[in-house]
């Protein structure tokens, strides 16, 4: 299935049943006075976060939805049957924006989790509502009110607790081979990786979490280059960055120029995303000797002034993968204390 992270759609919320003027007629029973029934609500447009849907790709056959509408009211005091309500599938991460303003409307983050997008027209009154004491024969019913119609912007971004960030080669997709069950297409060329992938990274039987590869960044990738900053969103949920860079087929001036490329586009795109927790994890280590490995990640980490963790892995041999695994889930767990004291 073509992964598909944004859409726009039109939601059309169900009218309002009109209200009914009708007269109570029936034999022996003259003037039996008014007995209109109101009409019926309209039915709302409701998004539902859905677990088993990872992509936006099935709007791309449908973009219009429409909710019933109320149906009107009728004699004898009958209220017309309210419209019901449409609920529409998205994904869980699905981001909703008003698209004409550009309003944020919610964040469906929860699997189950209902978003109302357009609320239903209310009833109109029938003409028993306007009888009184002065007024015993009203001829007066109102009409229902239109349903919201709205224009939405969706846009997915993925639940992951970790996100991965590199060069294009810079052994992304390989490293979450290693460490989960997800199976992203690995080859020798640039931009193998075309959407995001995730892999649930399970330390031991009771502790795990999720990681996301995205497609990589090169220089110019704000301004479209490449695959330019779009699936750059996915990562925007994550706690903690790892940093890619390549030292097994490339010098430490190289590599450190990849680093710097990245962290920049990575500004570009969002100030507050770059100053998130990033950890630097030199890849493709196999590739070297271990005297020659140690060199250049002592080199790198001097050119780039770089302070936070530095873990050096081959994800083709798994040689640190598993080290890195196991710090990132105790830090992870010491950022979840950390916000369950401050709540």
């Amino acid at each position: 299935m073509k992964f598909v992270d944004e859409v726009t759609i039109r939601v059309e919320a169900g009218d309002g049943g009109d209200g009914c003027v009708s007269f109570r007629r029936e034999r022996f029973i003259p003037r039996g006075g008014p007995d209109g029934g109101d009409g019926g609500d309209g039915g709302s447009v409701y998004l539902v976060a859905d677990p088993d849907l990872n992509t936006l790709a099935d709007f791309r056959h449908q973009r219009r939805f429409r909710a019933e509408r109320g149906g009107n009211g009728s004699g004898r005091n009958c209220t017309g049957r309210s419209g019901a309500d449409l609920e529409i599938a998205v994904p869980v991460g699905t981001v909703v924006h008003d698209e004409d303003t550009g309003e944020l409307i919610g964040d469906l983050v929860a699997p189950g989790q209902r978003l109302l997008v357009a609320r239903g027209g209310r009833r109109g009154l029938g003409n028993t509502r306007f009888k009184s004491s002065t007024n015993r024969a009203p001829r007066e019913a109102t009409k229902g009110t239109p349903g919201e119609r709205r224009t939405l912007r969706l846009e997915l971004r993925v639940l992951a607790d970790v996100g991965l960030l590199g060069k294009p080669n810079a052994g992304k997709s390989t490293l979450l081979r290693a460490l989960s069950a997800a199976r992203p297409r690995v080859a020798d060329y640039p931009f193998t990786t075309l959407h995001p992938h995730l892999g649930v990274v399970r330390v031991d039987p009771r502790r795990s979490f999720v990681m996301a590869d995205i497609p990589g960044l090169i220089e110019g990738a704000a301004e479209g280059a490449g695959l330019g900053i779009r699936f750059l969103r996915h990562v925007a949920r994550t706690r903690i960055l790892l940093h890619l860079v390549d030292i097994g087929t490339q010098d430490e001036a190289a590599a450190a120029a990849d680093a710097v490329a990245v962290a920049a586009e990575l500004a570009r795109f969002d100030p507050a995303l770059a100053a998130r927790e990033r950890w630097l994890v030199l890849t493709k280590t196999d590739l070297l000797d271990a005297e020659t490995a140690a060199a250049r990640a002592r080199a790198l980490g001097a050119r780039l002034g770089w302070r936070g963790p530095v873990f050096a892995v081959s994800g083709a041999t798994g040689a640190g993968t598993r080290a890195l695994a196991e710090a990132v889930m105790a830090r992870l767990e010491a950022l979840a204390g950390r916000a369950e004291a401050e709540a």
